[in-house]
């Protein structure tokens, strides 16, 4: 990681005794694109109103290029924001709506000209600077948002939730404009969103929220393969977690023992994987084989009462001996048990270097 651009230290939030956030401290690299990710109420967007200044921390620190921020007024951080809701005047033209915070700022009427322009070519919306909000679509609407955001040259911007409520083709293709502006412009950007495709999608890092605290910082490929915590396991693609006896644990790794005897030595062991309620063993559909029951032997035995065709690749569902449910995503390339159906016992095989272990709790 480089020197720190923007550093969060220690943030707390409360309103009264409930705590919003809780002790969240991070260093964000000058021009890295940095998403805060988790589910409704974890704390994420609470902590981007605290950088930007419409939340007062309740202790923490905020410091900008060396400049503690706390204590600027909001309109004076000179922070870019983007919001779900464009906020666009709907009385000006999308060229004055971009011109907006410049004349604010008293530039002259030669660099307001330049500046829009060249912020209009950038999100690609030259040959609309005449037109009202209202004559354009959402994604237009909020490409001009971007533009206006980005105008001032702000050493943040900052993204909440800007792309919630555009339908999914829209959105995937307002997220490639956004890689292409941040690859283009060298900004620093946080953004907040519940959606973990999004956030693999746009991510130089992504810190996960979980009930006003992070869980895990890291890359999406990291959060993906080496997730730090259950949470983390759970939320960061789709898991199986499959109940087993953690044994013989040492240097990191240890035996998984399932209910119905079946063994697996050599599971990544996390610090909390072999706690008095029992430990979970997680494991990625895309990671299982399919066998024929017939073969060899080896493996976890499930019976198939479900398949459901994807296109690129066949789902399995399936129940072990004890119960629980299983899913298996298995490639329509694959061998092995793929022409099984509901009514078939296959078994499933992995290698222990894609599971983790985990605690129950």
């Amino acid at each position: 990681m480089t020197d720190s651009f923007l550093s969060i230290k220690n943030i707390r939030k409360t309103y009264g005794s409930v705590i919003a956030v809780e002790d969240v401290t991070l260093d964000i690299a000058k021009g890295e694109f940095l998403t805060f990710l988790g589910p409704s109420g974890s704390g994420k967007s609470t902590t981007l109103f605290a950088i930007a200044g419409f939340e007062a921390p309740t202790s923490g620190e905020v410091i900008l290029d060396g400049q503690a921020l706390l204590d600027i007024p909001s309109h004076k951080r000179n922070i870019g924001m983007v919001f779900q809701r464009y906020t666009l005047f709907p009385h000006l033209t999308v060229g004055e709506n971009v011109a907006f915070p410049l004349r604010v700022r008293r530039k002259s009427a030669s660099e307001i000209k330049s500046k829009v322009a060249e912020m209009l070519e950038l999100v690609q919306l030259q040959d609309m600077a005449d037109r009202l909000p209202s004559q354009m679509s959402g994604g237009q609407q909020q490409r001009v948002a971007l533009a206006r955001a980005l105008a001032y040259d702000p050493p943040v911007l900052l993204m909440d939730e800007p792309l919630s409520a555009l339908d999914k083709k829209l959105r995937e293709e307002i997220q490639t404009q956004i890689r292409r502006i941040h690859k283009e412009t060298g900004v620093t950007i946080l953004y907040v969103t519940h959606d973990q495709e999004e956030a693999l999608r746009l991510s130089d890092r992504i810190a996960l929220f979980n009930q006003g605290r992070i869980e895990q910082v890291g890359t999406g490929h990291d959060l993906y393969f080496n997730p730090a915590t259950r949470f983390v396991a759970g939320f960061i693609g789709n898991s199986n977690f499959l109940e087993v006896e953690a044994q013989g644990a040492r240097d990191g790794r240890a035996k998984a023992v399932f209910p119905d005897g079946t063994q697996m030595d050599g599971v990544p062991l996390h610090t909390d994987g072999a706690g008095n309620e029992g430990s979970v063993l997680m494991v990625r559909p895309e990671a299982i084989r399919l066998e024929t029951a017939a073969s060899q032997g080896a493996g976890l035995p499930i019976r198939i009462f479900d398949t459901t065709f994807l296109g690129d690749a066949i789902q399995v569902d399936g129940r072990t001996s004890w119960g629980q449910t299983v899913t298996v995503r298995a490639p329509l390339s694959a061998g092995g048990a793929q022409g099984a159906g509901p009514g078939d016992t296959v078994n499933l095989q992995w290698n222990a270097e894609e599971s983790h272990l985990f605690s129950n709790g």
